[in-house]
């Protein structure tokens, strides 16, 4: 019998990875009742990257943080033995913005410290975070301010929250940094390689994607690279040419100048932390999924991920998506044998995401007629 193992990541804005899993799931099943499968929702640093650890085995440990404007927001990590895993989106996202208003000088990450603390004092020693969907531009200064560093002004006061704030920054002093942090990994789930400051840097490239205008980009731009001074005064080293240090706002900056963090590729590190090789082991056919595969599904997302390691142990690699633009060639170098999109079935967009579950469930069925019946076969 045909092994099959659903490896989705979520459709954005319409279901969760899990969601899809499970009605990848029942559309198999609806057509090949006995079918041995297997259900892995996965995900590449960003948003879904703590739905996935739970879904693989880490307990959910609740925590009230910060979030991105500063009104307390319920969030969590994951823990498994001394590894946890912080998904800034949580509780620094964008979609943690109340009313969905953007706040692209004022937003902070101190919510994402504050999850990183919590989990350092439950006796974490390894901390995966993934930074994708941050609400702020704040280089991190409020994941370093919660893990006991203090940004001063030159009165020697604590400046505020977000990327306006930093034009203040007059000295960073890191003697009070949780002592921990010197005995802990820190690994960041990051995908880009912009460095903080400049024209391909966090403000000029994902600031308007946060709602900054061309003149809050060059203030933005600035105080990033004030911050960027101070913190090579006090550490002795400058990283913010370094690949990555522009992601989530700066966070890759900070994590890599003052918490001494590795930048790994998200969904190579997700496939690690999740034991992906284990679960393909006797699989014949895996199935992967996104909302959209497109041109940046080449550049290092999860569907692209999960086929090379499928590849790799010798299955075959079947897709199912909400559309598609790419064309066979490209699917095919990517490692996907063929492709179901909810577009076929449902051209309209709007219909296609508000019904987006039950027409998972009608391609799966296709695709179960097609790949896991001997007459689909032949």
């Amino acid at each position: 019998m045909t092994r099959v193992l659903v490896a989705p990541d979520k459709f954005k804005g319409s279901l969760t990875a899990d969601e899809v899993a499970r009605a990848v799931v029942r559309g198999l099943t609806s057509e090949v009742p006995d079918v041995d499968v297997r259900a892995l929702p996965v995900a590449d640093g960003g948003d879904g990257t703590l739905a996935a650890a739970v879904a693989a085995g880490f307990e959910r440990v609740p925590v009230t943080a910060t979030g991105p404007t500063g009104t307390p927001v319920d969030g969590a990590y994951g823990r498994r033995g001394d590894t946890a895993v912080v998904e800034m989106a949580d509780v620094s996202g964008l979609s943690r913005l109340p009313g969905g208003r953007l706040a692209p000088l004022t937003a902070t990450s101190r919510g994402t410290g504050e999850l990183i603390s919590a989990a350092l004092a439950d006796g974490a020693r390894r901390v995966v975070v993934g930074i994708g969907g941050s609400a702020c531009t704040d280089g991190g200064a409020g994941m370093l301010q919660a893990l006991g560093a203090r940004l001063l002004d030159a009165d020697d006061r604590e400046i505020g929250p977000g990327g306006e704030e930093l034009g203040r920054l007059s000295r960073v002093d890191l003697d009070g940094l949780q002592p921990v942090l010197s005995r802990a990994e820190v690994v960041v789930a990051c995908d880009v390689d912009n460095p903080l400051t400049g024209p391909s840097g966090a403000a000029a490239v994902y600031g308007p994607q946060k709602g900054a205008d061309e003149d809050q980009v060059g203030l933005l731009d600035r105080n990033l690279g004030r911050l960027a001074d101070r913190v090579a005064a006090a550490t002795g080293r400058d990283v913010r040419n370094s690949p990555g240090a522009g992601a989530a706002g700066g966070v890759g900056f900070a994590a890599m100048a003052v918490l001494g963090a590795t930048l790994r590729p998200g969904i190579d590190l997700m496939l690690d932390l999740l034991d992906f090789a284990t679960h393909l082991r006797d699989v014949d056919l895996v199935v992967v999924a996104e909302g959209s595969l497109d041109e940046q599904t080449l550049h290092g997302k999860a569907p692209v991920g999960v086929a090379r390691m499928a590849r790799e142990a010798g299955a075959e690699v079947v897709a199912v998506c909400g559309r598609t633009t790419l064309t066979g060639e490209q699917l095919r170098g990517a490692g996907i044998d063929a492709v179901y999109a909810l577009a076929d079935v449902e051209p309209d967009p709007d219909r296609s995401m508000a019904h987006a579950g039950e027409l998972l469930e009608r391609v799966s069925a296709e695709l179960a007629r097609r790949h896991l019946t001997p007459r689909g076969r032949r």
